[in-house]
């Protein structure tokens, strides 16, 4: 078969060597690119779009760095993590894998069989936290609403006021109807991430434990190789399992034992005081500007002010507009800034901001879940190890059974051995009067055979007497 023409490729400029022929692909027939992968959004109303993005597309989405995601990457084999970055919150937790930011939920591998009943009720937990959460949220659009109107007609409000009242009602809306507080959106993502976890770590545990102690009994009734492979095969998902299990527990143990990790987590109250701070800045920057009028009399000033009076509203309107659209680019600058980790002194005054009472409080439930499941299965592996103890005791008293009985017929082929060599020495062709039937007769050769047969026996007990004795025999 030929192979291709010189003319059906062509040549790369850039090559060394004149002529390098490069294959030339058709429109539209280039490789995918690398990286690009399908993404479930949840958004935070419950509502579910699937994309195809990029990574430098997620990292630009949710500041994280690459190798953040590359804990995601299900061609890597990369144990359970929990990571509290600034703007989002990275779970890889046995099939869960997933980004929780302050507003959506982006999911890896949505399409596994496995993952469908956690994007069901992680989505009807979404819709319930937003159900919670929306009259409060009409209440606050209500209220700013009136409040613009109050700036139409002539009654502005300081800045300050309004950051105070914009955080009061984002703490509001963290309030159910009834008074009882709601979790945060990324606490509740969370919550549904470990509730997946530990509940198929969980029913893992169960099936495993059921399959175990049937099979164990029986081993222990009967050792045969078929129950000897069972048991072999239900050890090594225990130990699988096992180590699983304990590292989500000491992921979880380490988010607890460090209160810094656990302020990271708060991505809306971050968010919340982001804001604060940007409105805070553009509060001081506006009083820093001054008007400097032109020096003169009291009574040049006045028509001034006169005049100015009847665009009054519409100086405080656009003064309102300007300072929205500064606190806008501030909150779009400090977004696109945020990269990584805080620095030390940061995290320690973002801990001492945040209260972590309640992650902690949520982590410790699943903690106490998984430390549960963890001790079930330390229980299961104890009965495991205290089975195969049994079954080699028994194979040990086996053993010394056989060997025992092998000392002892090696005991009596060493006696018979004897009495085979009196035969022999009998045998040989010598003359005495044993053999002559006119002096010893018949009666003599039986007594001779007979004795012979009972100093064997005599000789065998004594044999097993001794050993018994030395206590090699029981």
């Amino acid at each position: 078969m030929r192979g291709p023409r010189p003319e059906d490729f062509e040549t790369n400029p850039s090559t060394p060597i004149t002529g390098q022929p490069t294959p030339s692909y058709p429109a539209g027939a280039r490789k995918k690119g690398v990286g690009v992968r399908t993404w479930l959004v949840l958004c935070s109303r419950g509502q579910a779009q699937t994309t195809e993005v990029g990574k430098h597309a997620i990292m630009r989405r949710t500041g994280l760095p690459a190798r953040d995601l590359r804990i995601l990457d299900p061609l890597l084999s990369y144990p359970s993590t929990v990571l509290g970055r600034e703007r989002a919150i990275v779970i890889n937790l046995e099939h869960i894998k997933a980004i929780i930011t302050a507003q959506e939920v982006l999911l890896l591998n949505s399409k596994d069989p496995s993952v469908a009943p956690f994007i069901d009720e992680l989505q009807r937990r979404i819709l319930c936290h937003y159900r919670a959460t929306k009259p409060k949220e009409e209440e606050n659009y209500e209220g700013e609403t009136r409040m613009s109107m109050d700036r139409a007609q002539g009654t502005p409000q300081l800045f300050g006021e309004q950051g105070d009242e914009a955080k009061k009602d984002a703490k509001q809306s963290l309030e159910n109807q009834d008074g009882s507080k709601v979790l945060p959106f990324e606490f509740v993502a969370l919550e549904a991430c470990l509730e997946a976890a530990s509940s198929s770590l969980e029913s893992e545990a169960v099936r495993l434990e059921l399959e175990a102690h049937p099979a164990l009994d029986k081993l222990t009734s009967k050792i045969s190789t078929l129950n000897l492979e069972r048991v072999r095969q239900i050890k090594s998902r225990l130990v699988a399992i096992t180590g699983r299990v304990q590292k989500v527990r000491d992921e979880l143990e380490h988010l607890l034992d460090d209160d810094e990790d656990m302020a990271e987590m708060y991505l809306t109250e971050k968010l919340a005081q982001k804001l604060e701070n940007s409105s805070a800045s553009s509060m001081n920057e506006s009083d820093t500007v001054e008007v400097d009028l032109p020096e003169g009399d009291e009574d040049d000033r006045l028509p001034a002010e006169s005049a100015s009076e009847s665009n009054r509203d519409e100086s405080y309107l656009r003064a309102d507009d300007d300072a929205h659209d500064l606190l806008m680019s501030t909150h779009s600058a400090l977004s696109r800034n945020s990269r990584g980790t805080h620095t030390s002194s940061t995290r320690s005054a973002m801990t001492n901001k945040f209260d972590v009472e309640e992650l902690e409080m949520l982590l410790e439930a699943y903690f106490v879940q998984i430390d549960g499941t963890l001790n079930k299965l330390s229980t299961l592996r104890e009965y495991v190890d205290d089975t195969e103890d049994y079954i080699n005791i028994m194979l040990d008293d086996k053993q010394n059974h056989l060997l025992q009985m092998g000392v002892m017929l090696t005991t009596a082929t060493l006696v018979m051995s004897a009495f085979i060599a009196v035969a022999g020495v009998f045998g040989m062709n010598i003359t005495i009067e044993l053999f002559k039937d006119e002096k010893a007769g018949p009666m003599r050769f039986a007594w001779t055979v007979i004795g012979g047969f009972i100093g064997s026996i005599v000789l065998y007990v004594g044999a097993i007497g001794w050993w018994k004795q030395k206590r090699l025999l029981e």
